[in-house]
């Protein structure tokens, strides 16, 4: 507990409550002057019954010297108001406690949030752990409305009406009301209260979902949460999952609120706030679920943008928020204006509503450590509260909490005696020491095996080293939000707080360049402070659906006035003045015919063209976009999406008291000995308590606060500013030459490092594309390569490219030689090149160093261009024979020739395929060349980004850690097949490992794998069937990249992805098979079909997983003016402990599938239905996933093309395990007829005729009979929830 004071003293008490998982942190500014600080812990039953009113409470008590009894409610007289930030609907949606609840949803589509956008999590993890869904029970509402589409040929029979956004609709089937009702009572008969609707399309006619709600209130519901109130914005799966979440947190919150004011007397004139995740205060009867995501870490980004972008009266800087707790840490970004996004993910629930970007890295204080086939790893599992660290003493794990008290940076004696079982001893520095000790004799066992050379490594060089990782971990998000979106990292501050941010402020900022850390006087509790300095905030959004232009900008303006002054009359009512409230206008906009929406603010018009009244928002949107992607697109009309009024009501203008100036030099409390990169060193230990405005202090040094410890590394320097906050000028610190013999610990950074490179390439590849393949599909891959070609670090997002590009550049140095120049750049896409299949081109760069005769190493790029010309468009065609007929073909070609952009030739190549009969050239020039300038920019940006890397290490240094991870992966998959070999030895007697199956042509793929005892393999598919005349044969790139992927999965942990995965792998591929075609095969189907086939194989010869649907259902329709595709989703296999996942894309892709709304919106079909093909996974002692049922009618007549497989042989099971159902393409006619299609087909379809498409099952594992079903145990959500705008960007980029 604290006690300070303010500068202006406050009418009454104001109280400002952080309520988190652990701790509740409350700042209070008392009638007096005085601030009183108060930290308890948010559950302690046998104390008190709510943190926040006890916090109140006895600080009423001590500052009116009267009693308040715990058992009488509060006198609210005293409390002028009470400001609250709180994890409650966050903790409920992680650990799925909300309200029970039911989901009303179009007839259908009952399905439709199980499957979602159809992407797993997480790409290797065979499990495919995702939460469970929030409603328990689901309502099929009949009732239909449609988009009116002017070249729409079905006779809807209906009248046209317009939407809220303007769109025309029909209503194709009216509402069933009567069936509704009964469905409704049956669901509140199992004792459910709690409803979201959601219908389609109700984002611009709400009217049906109107009724269901009156219809629901009126049997009963208590609770109902429809879709078009929540978040009108148009897409049907996260307006789904927006409105679920609030019906499924909304009571809980409810509850919360009513038992925390049942604590006061006249609670109704109780003035009680709540933080939103938009970072604005609400009323506490208008704070709803969908909106208090963020509610707890919004407070920290508000308080740390107030206090520290114009620092002390300075120059505006801007701020990296670095909020590093227990379980992880927190990084957002602040320049003048807070950045919000519009849709997340949180939990699995994909949510749309504004939140603060805040960016969550698994890498906190009880982030666990871990040494894994040489290599150092922290996180993402965490200790948590319970039984936390080793230090604890309750039995937990070695964490980063841990290794910062063996260095001696935390203070066991500064910490109250609340650890250990009874809570009452202090922390042990001696079980940490210990374990260390434990984990220091494996490191060193695996040093002197691998590299007995090496000298062995000491405790503290263990413990160091694990903190210098955690350190690269959370670097790596900070680089993401800064140096991807364009921004230079070194110019900004870094805002420290959170308990365990100080101990590693000054060392990240040191690593991104930076060169000052602010440490805020509240930093511990600064969620809570920021409470007290935040602005009352109401939000007012409809959708939209006109083109920004003068025609449009009456409308646009009588909308924003109507918004605006609905959200003024709310914040007068809650007793603010006019003149104390602004509204901000933003309209939400984008390109016609993109994806890639932008909220954008206006700036005042200009008489040099027409705009709103309200302002240019173009103006803003075209700087927008030019910073952030690279470019405009000046001829594309501008579409506004939705329409958003942000009205402030200003909050207090609170100033702290300045504290008086220092007249001595600070008091040294103690000396600490402190491990540092040089060993160890005295450290002087400062209380901050007894420091003043003016004291400076050089590191090292700890500074030591109630609620944090500061750790102030060497070469740098802190000092008290006027207003009690610790400002820290970070030095570069002393150069530690790294040589190139293998060090664990560097060896862990520079995986950290490497894998940076090419996720930052990546960032400039899809801020500079044009397509909507590579800039809103993110359908790409970055890499980088060593001088032989070898592949070091490939972002792993793309399955079918893992590997892949390693082949493509090892062949242009055999091709090519010594004719590499500096200033060129490579192109290529033919499968004996290394290419997976046409579409995607490959761009490769060499890099140079001076010095360097040759390239030091390469850097490429491969992105799936949307057309590159062919038989069809899109360029795969389901019937191609030859390669010719899928487009442009190129081994080498010199796309940038000493510097020169070679657009002439590059143009005669894309225009080279019409030569051939009944195929064309590419037919979207335009977007060829813009994203092949995109990918020489990532290649240039890697480039870069290399040479930096080798000027802090020297190249030998770089070169070495290249072969140093290379080797690594390679000891990681040893590592594996060792164990696999010994498993099969016990079991079989032998080491060799078999498995076939058949593609559905009868084509078998055979593969027999010997492992020997050191961990090498043979993966040997001699008798696979020869090349097919279609188009299934898959190149020795796909082949490799099935092996890597497979590899990857079955380790079981992150190792990097890179070319030693392949070292103790030999594969053995016969000529002119299906895996090894000749040079003028076609190959597009192997790409999509034979490698998911080739998994199949290989985890049924190491017995790893029942086969998964082993099809991408690839469904292509369209005719001259308008072309769609899609892949679809099936069952997942079941495995020796889990179930198989229904309704997901498996193994070699991930792609999303596209919203109802935005399919019907662009293109000419109705989605009839989309739900899960219950059954048809295969019965096991675990069950494999079900497939899906998708139903398509046509409006007009148009061309169908299907690519599919396991339409023949079933998805096997594994270990008497029944096989998955096979899928099914049918065709039902408008004249009735049924026909069913062959798995590869093309059919002209006529306007009302239905595509019915049946995708496979998953197969099940072990016998059904072994044990009863419900002894399997579905994998929990983990204690680390990723979120923010990066964590969306990895989603989509592993979804393409």
């Amino acid at each position: 507990e604290v006690k300070m004071s303010v500068h202006v003293r406050p009418k009454g008490f104001r109280f400002a409550i952080d309520r988190g998982g652990t701790f509740t942190d409350v700042y209070a500014e008392c009638p007096n002057g005085q601030v009183r600080i108060i930290k308890l812990l948010s559950e302690d039953p046998g104390k008190y019954a709510d943190a926040p009113r006890e916090a109140i409470r006895r600080i009423l008590e001590e500052e009116l010297g009267t009693p308040f009894p715990k058992s009488e409610a509060l006198d609210s007289s005293h409390i002028e108001w009470i400001r609250m930030g709180t994890t409650v609907a966050t903790n409920a949606l992680l650990e799925r406690k909300g309200e029970r609840m039911a989901l009303a949803i179009t007839k259908g589509f009952r399905d439709l949030l199980h499957i979602g956008n159809q992407s797993r999590p997480n790409l290797f993890d065979l499990a495919i752990s995702v939460p469970d869904t929030l409603y328990e029970a689901v309502v099929e509402v009949e009732g239909r409305v449609v988009l009116h589409q002017e070249s729409c040929q079905l006779n809807l029979d209906s009248p046209i009406i317009t939407g809220s956004t303007g769109e025309k609709l029909q209503v194709w089937k009216q509402l069933d009301k009567e069936g509704l009702r009964k469905d409704l009572e049956a669901v509140l008969a199992q004792g459910i209260t709690s409803l979201a609707v959601v219908l389609l399309h109700s984002y611009t006619f709400s009217e049906h979902e109107r009724v269901v709600g009156d219809m629901a209130r009126q049997v009963g519901f208590r609770h109902v949460s429809l879709s078009s109130n929540v978040m009108p914005m148009v897409k049907a799966v996260p307006r789904g999952f927006t409105a679920s979440a609030d019906a499924y947190l909304t009571p809980c919150i409810q509850r919360y609120i009513k038992g925390f004011a049942s604590g006061f007397k006249d609670a109704d004139k109780l003035r009680v706030l709540f933080m939103q995740s938009d970072g604005g205060l609400t009323p506490m009867d208008q704070f709803i679920g969908a909106r208090a995501i963020l509610s707890g870490p919004a407070g920290g980004v508000v308080g740390y943008s107030t206090t520290c972008y114009h620092h002390d009266g300075g120059v505006a800087r801007p701020v990296i928020g670095f909020d590093m707790g227990g379980t992880s840490t927190d990084v957002s970004r602040y320049a003048g204006e807070f950045e919000h996004v519009f849709e997340t993910t949180t939990a699995g629930v994909t949510i749309q509503s504004p939140q603060l970007d805040i960016n969550t890295v698994a890498a906190g204080g009880g982030s666990m450590l871990f040494f894994r086939s040489g290599l150092f790893a922290v996180g993402p599992d965490s200790a948590g509260a319970n039984p936390g660290p080793v230090c604890y003493s309750k039995g937990g794990p070695l964490t980063v909490t841990d290794a910062n008290l063996c260095l001696g940076r935390l203070i066991p004696e500064y910490f109250p005696k609340i650890f250990g079982p009874n809570d009452n001893e202090p922390l042990s520095k001696q079980k940490a020491m210990e374990a260390f000790r434990v984990l220091t004799d494996e490191v060193n066992t695996f040093i002197s095996a691998n590299t007995p050379a090496s000298p062995p490594m000491s405790i503290f060089e263990v413990a160091y080293g694990f903190v210098k990782i955690a350190n690269e971990a959370m670097c790596r998000p900070i680089r993401a939000l800064t140096q991807g979106k364009g921004y230079d990292t070194a110019k900004h501050t870094l805002a420290c707080f959170g308990g365990a941010g100080g101990q590693h402020s000054c060392a990240i900022a040191r690593a991104l360049g930076m060169t000052t850390v602010l440490v805020h006087r509240y930093s511990g509790i600064l969620s809570a402070y920021g409470l007290a300095l935040a602005d009352v905030v109401h939000e007012a959004q409809e959708p939209c659906a006109v083109v920004y232009e003068a025609s449009s900008f009456q409308y646009l303006d009588e909308r924003i006035q109507a918004l605006s002054e609905k959200s003024v009359l709310s914040l007068q009512n809650q007793g603010f003045e006019r003149s104390d409230i602004t509204t901000t206008p933003y309209l939400h906009l984008r390109y016609n015919k993109t994806d890639c929406a932008l909220m954008c603010t206006s700036v005042p018009p200009s008489d040099a063209m027409p705009t709103p009244r309200h302002g240019d928002f173009k103006h803003t949107f075209i700087q927008r976009y030019q910073c952030e992607f690279g470019f405009t697109i000046p001829d594309r009309p501008i579409v506004v999406d939705d329409i958003r009024v942000r009205t402030t009501g200003k909050g207090c203008s609170f100033q702290p008291k300045v504290l008086p100036s220092a007249t001595s030099l600070p008091v040294v409390e103690t000396v600490a000995q402190c491990y540092f990169s040089n060993g160890f060193l005295d450290t002087n230990v400062y209380i901050l308590d007894h420091m003043t405005s003016g004291h400076s202090v050089k590191g090292p040094c700890i500074i030591i606060d109630k609620n944090c410890t500061i750790v102030v590394e060497p070469d740098c320097e802190a000092s008290i500013t006027s207003y009690g906050d610790v400002q820290i000028q970070v030095g570069s610190g002393g150069v530690m030459e790294t040589g190139t013999d293998l060090d664990t610990i560097q060896l862990s950074i520079f995986s950290h490092r490497f894998m940076s490179i090419a996720e930052q390439m990546g960032r400039v590849l899809q801020r500079t594309a044009i397509s909507t393949n590579i800039k809103e599909r993110l359908d790409f891959s970055c890499a980088m390569f060593g001088p032989d070609g070898g592949l070091v670090a490939n972002a792993p997002h793309i399955p079918v490219h893992l590997g892949a590009m390693q082949e493509a550049v090892q062949f242009q140095l055999g091709y090519l030689g010594d004719n590499f120049l500096e200033g060129d750049v490579i192109l290529s896409n033919h499968p004996l090149a290394g290419g997976s299949h046409l579409p995607d081109l490959t761009v490769i760069t060499p890099v140079f160093y001076p010095g360097a005769l040759r390239p030091v190493f390469f850097v490429a790029s491969r992105g799936h261009h949307a057309d590159i010309g062919g038989l069809t468009p899109g360029s795969m065609p389901p019937d191609s024979e030859h390669l010719w007929q899928e487009g442009m073909c190129v081994k080498s070609f010199k796309l940038v020739e000493k510097g020169i952009f070679q657009e002439s030739g590059v143009t005669e190549l894309l225009m080279a395929p019409a030569k051939y009969p009944g195929c064309s050239g590419t037919r979207n020039l335009h977007d060829n060349l813009s994203d092949l300038r995109a990918q020489v920019a990532a290649n240039h940006k890697g480039i870069a980004l290399v040479k930096a890397l080798i000027d802090e290490y020297g190249l030998a240094t770089v070169q070495a850690y290249m072969k140093h991870i290379q080797e690594n992966a390679a000891v990681a998959v040893r590592d594996m097949l060792k164990e696999i070999a010994a498993k099969a030895k016990v079991t079989t007697g032998h080491t060799s490992l078999e498995a076939v199956d058949y593609m559905d042509d009868g084509t078998p793929i055979k593969l027999r794998v010997e492992i020997t005892e050191e961990g090498d393999a043979c993966f040997d598919f001699t008798g696979t069937g020869a090349r097919v005349h279609g188009n299934c044969n898959a190149p020795r790139a796909v082949v490799l990249s099935a092996i890597i992927y497979c590899l990857r999965c079955m380790v079981a942990h992150d190792i990097p992805l890179n070319q030693g995965c392949l070292s103790p792998i030999r594969v053995v591929i016969p000529t002119e098979s299906l895996l090894h075609p000749t040079e003028d095969s076609a190959v597009v189907g192997g790409n999509v079909l034979t490698s998911q086939r080739l998994v199949d194989v290989v985890f049924r010869a190491f017995g790893a997983c029942a086969a998964s649907q082993g099809c991408m259902n690839n469904t292509t329709f369209g005719d001259a003016t308008v072309g769609y595709y899609e892949t679809v989703a099936g069952g997942a296999g079941a495995g020796p402990s889990w179930h198989g996942r229904s309704g997901v894309h498996t193994h070699m892709t991930n792609t999303r599938i596209t919203d109802p709304e935005i399919l019907e919106r662009r293109y000419p079909a109705i989605l009839k239905s989309f739900q899960l093909r219950e059954g048809t996974g295969g019965r096991g002692l675990y069950n494999g996933g079900d497939g899906v049922v998708r139903e398509m009618v046509f409006r007009r007549p148009m061309t169908l093309s299907l690519m599919s497989e396991r339409r023949v042989y079933a998805p096997y099971g594994l270990n008497g395990g029944c096989d998955g159902a096979k899928g099914m393409n049918v065709l039902m006619t408008a004249a009735g007829e049924e026909r069913n299609l062959w798995s590869k087909a093309t059919v002209q379809v006529l306007p009302g005729d239905i595509f019915h498409l049946e995708t496979p099952g998953g197969g099940g594992y072990g016998n059904p009979s072994d044990m009863p079903e419900s002894s399997a145990q579905v994998p929990r959500p983990s204690q680390y929830a990723p979120k923010g705008s990066l964590h969306t960007y990895k989603l989509t980029q592993e979804s393409s």
